[in-house]
């Protein structure tokens, strides 16, 4: 029984599986403010085999998952980025920057499909890298997420909120102009990126924003909601 880990800039999210690619038979997702759960979420768990960490976050945040993975009594694998692993061969220039949530990515879509892709990671920042057929990563982009647009336009202006509006083609109101331009930023990025593969690599797409890029963007794109633990499982196989 395999608990994987995936630590962002805002969540922490887990899911327990028996094989990499069983699925997962219970997954959880807190805010990082609430880390005190997790003994209490972890505490019922089956009798674990391996524990793997995918974390992009601070060294204080990994400490306080460390502590509350200690009564479980198994030592984790606090993963890195490597420059070949599950049939990735890592373009970075410097294969260990690669954050390791994208890697674990690239690793459980490796697994799912063999053609040119795109995987997308629509959370706290948004990442669009590329797969070619053969398992090399060939490069990606990072822009700010959907949220991370919004607040930021309105932290730094005067007269426009952090407003919930909808996507419109013609928006007429400011909160629908606000929604719709930051869908169509990621959308932008996201097509240009896809565009660089050619019209036949697929597109997967995973993170709190990912339902509401889909909508918007020109192609189809594969929803995978445990995009990252299902890399995380696979590394620590």
């Amino acid at each position: 029984m395999i608990l994987a880990i995936d630590i962002g800039n805002t969540r922490l999210k887990w899911g327990v599986c028996d094989a990499p690619n069983s699925g997962f038979r219970a997954v959880g997702r807190l805010a990082l403010e609430e880390l005190d759960k997790l003994r209490d979420d972890w505490r019922s768990l089956p009798a674990l085999s391996r524990i793997g960490v995918a974390s992009v976050a601070d060294s204080a945040v990994n400490e306080r998952v460390a502590a509350a993975l200690a009564p479980i009594g198994i030592a984790p694998q606090w993963l890195a980025s490597q420059p070949r692993a599950c049939g990735v061969t890592n373009g970075y220039e410097r294969p260990a920057e690669l954050g390791v949530d994208r890697f674990a990515a690239l690793v459980a879509v490796r697994a799912r499909q063999a053609g040119d892709c795109l995987i997308v990671l629509a959370g706290t920042a948004t990442t669009a890298d590329m797969l070619s057929a053969d398992g090399g990563f060939l490069g990606g982009a990072i822009l700010p997420g959907l949220d991370l647009m919004k607040r930021s336009l309105a932290n730094h202006t005067a007269r426009l909120p952090f407003a919930q509006g909808a996507y419109r083609e013609t928006p007429r109101n400011t909160a629908d102009a606000i929604e719709s331009g930051c869908l169509n930023a990621q959308a932008g990025a996201i097509e240009r990126m896809r565009a660089r593969l050619g019209p036949e690599a697929a597109c997967w797409i995973s993170g709190g924003a990912a339902a509401a890029i889909v909508t918007v963007l020109a192609f189809p794109a594969t929803f995978v909601e445990h995009l990252v633990l299902e890399g995380v499982a696979r590394l620590v196989s």
